[in-house]
């Protein structure tokens, strides 16, 4: 019996681990060299989801913070019929960002894979 939970245990752990990589449905992934030639231009919405601190440290121009943890209720200040751009600190928070407004039907959301390290 302990061997059929610790199995089950292990197989629910690494699906949970391997969900976090898998790209997400309708989310376009750039990199960081793709990002700087789209960076600035009208029409587009860009997102830092990285902590106010972070941002403070250091951030692209153009870029408004909303930090991941405030995205949800703060996602009325967007446009749902405008590009969004996210990006974070490597890549993981924009990703958890971009599946956030997809579920609240932002229809073009685009993730930064790599993030500021990849800039």
């Amino acid at each position: 019996m302990n061997t059929i939970l610790s199995t089950l245990f292990i197989v629910l752990a690494a699906g949970f681990v391997i969900s976090r990589f898998l790209p997400v449905k309708g989310v376009q992934n750039i990199s960081g060299k793709e990002l700087k030639s789209i960076a600035g231009k009208k029409g587009k919405q860009f997102i830092d989801v990285r902590t106010v601190g972070e941002y403070r440290g250091n951030h692209m121009k153009g870029f408004q913070n909303i930090p991941l943890n405030e995205l949800a209720s703060k996602a009325n200040q967007l446009d749902k019929n405008k590009e969004v751009i996210v990006i974070c600190q490597s890549g993981m928070r924009s990703k958890q960002a971009a599946k956030v407004l997809k579920k609240l039907g932002f229809q073009h959301v685009i993730n930064v894979s790599g993030g500021m390290n990849g800039l």
